[in-house]
């Protein structure tokens, strides 16, 4: 079965319209490679894949293979290669732009920030992850939720071989990836602590616990946080603060960002496990935000939350409004007090409460409840002013 990834590859096309320098970063097995031998095939003297023994060998000398060559240049795991940030500044430079690249990496934190010192002004990032509603269709939700995003996860033909595949990318992303990119923790160790973040998914991060259950120092167990966050597997959603009068959390929220990751790591193998999982609501919570944040427009994301209880989700910075969302698997959510509080002491401009029915109506003049189904027939329109009624 091949997934058509139309809008993304319009957005790929446009950056590399309007800058020399394309990043294109995401986890492992997301897709990129695929996307981007729509763009340059694979046997074109201007891909390199830097997993790939010959590819590694014609850049022994990068400048001299890199510089002769015209039109989109692709190099795909170039976090194995940082040497050559520096190099790609200068080919960028070029007068007349002989040449663009397409640089695809599976590491966040280092690479962006080579990249950003290198190629500042340059370049334009775009992050991508799995599959998502939008592109697979309403009718592939419980699927895709099940399953996750990563495309030989979702395509597999059972699901057990889904199970199995995932279970797979763990120990091979553990043992062998993060090693690659230079990561100096015993596989073990980061499974364990992977495995325990996936009991805390949704909730706000205190470093205390989980090192006291491993035997490690607080510092330790916010490394690892920091691993898996920079390899795209793990979200921290970043608190809010208001000038309030209240005490407001100050702590981030913790997510696996792919929900089959986090349903393999918490030994969900099916629907009905999944449906009497403890963790049930907190997987769906992650599972809709990562969907929002994968097709809404916005500037800055961040959840906000009080000691006194009063709490939202996901809100959204959208040029100078604040755009709230409650994640609710209920049957008819209603407009709680938390919501309430919300809209009086941040002021937003509007909330959208997401569920899993089929029916949009109003709560209020500034809340709607909205079906998760809206995200793959309207992306990008959430918090459009004007909608058809289901």
């Amino acid at each position: 079965m091949y997934v058509a990834r139309t809008e993304l590859l319009g957005r790929i096309r446009t950056a590399i319209a309007r800058s020399p320098v394309t990043v294109l970063t995401g986890p492992r097995q997301s897709g990129k490679t695929t996307l981007a031998r729509e763009l340059v095939s694979e046997d074109s003297i201007n891909y390199f894949d830097l997993e790939d023994p010959v590819s590694l060998a014609r850049l022994e000398e990068p400048r001299t293979a890199l510089e002769p060559l015209r039109g989109l240049i692709v190099i795909d795991e170039v976090q194995r290669r940082p040497d050559l940030f520096p190099i790609l500044r200068v080919l960028a430079d070029r007068r007349g732009e002989p040449g663009r690249f397409l640089i695809l990496g599976s590491a966040s934190g280092d690479l962006l920030r080579q990249s950003s010192e290198s190629l500042a002004g340059r370049l334009e990032r775009i992050e991508i992850g799995g599959f998502t509603l939008a592109e697979l269709g309403p009718e592939n939700a419980q699927s895709l939720w099940l399953r996750g995003g990563l495309p030989r996860s979702w395509l597999a033909q059972s699901e057990a071989a889904s199970y199995a595949w995932r279970k797979q990318f763990v120990q091979t992303l553990l043992e062998r990836d993060l090693p690659q990119w230079g990561v100096r923790v015993p596989a073990i160790a980061l499974l364990r602590f992977w495995t325990m973040l996936a009991h805390y998914h949704g909730q706000t991060w205190n470093a205390a616990e989980p090192a006291r259950a491993l035997g490690v120092a607080a510092s330790t167990v916010r490394r690892y946080l920091d691993l898996l966050s920079d390899a795209l597997m793990v979200r921290q959603l970043q608190p809010w603060h208001a000038n309030l009068g209240k005490r407001q959390i100050k702590s981030p929220k913790v997510y696996v960002r792919d929900s089959g990751l986090l349903h393999q790591l918490l030994g969900i193998d099916s629907h009905k496990t999944l449906l009497s999982h403890p963790r049930l609501g907190a997987s769906w919570e992650g599972f809709v935000i990562e969907q929002i944040l994968s097709s809404e427009a916005y500037d800055e994301a961040w959840f906000w939350a009080t000691h006194q209880g009063a709490e939202i989700d996901l809100l959204l910075r959208r040029g100078d409004r604040l755009l709230g969302v409650e994640c609710k698997r209920a049957d008819a959510p209603r407009l709680t007090p938390s919501i309430r509080t919300v809209l009086q002491d941040l002021g937003l401009h509007q909330v959208a409460v997401v569920y899993p029915g089929a029916t949009w109506y109003p709560l209020s003049d500034r809340v709607e409840v909205v079906p998760l189904a809206s995200l793959a027939q309207q992306p990008g329109r959430l918090f459009a002013a004007q909608r058809a009624q289901s």
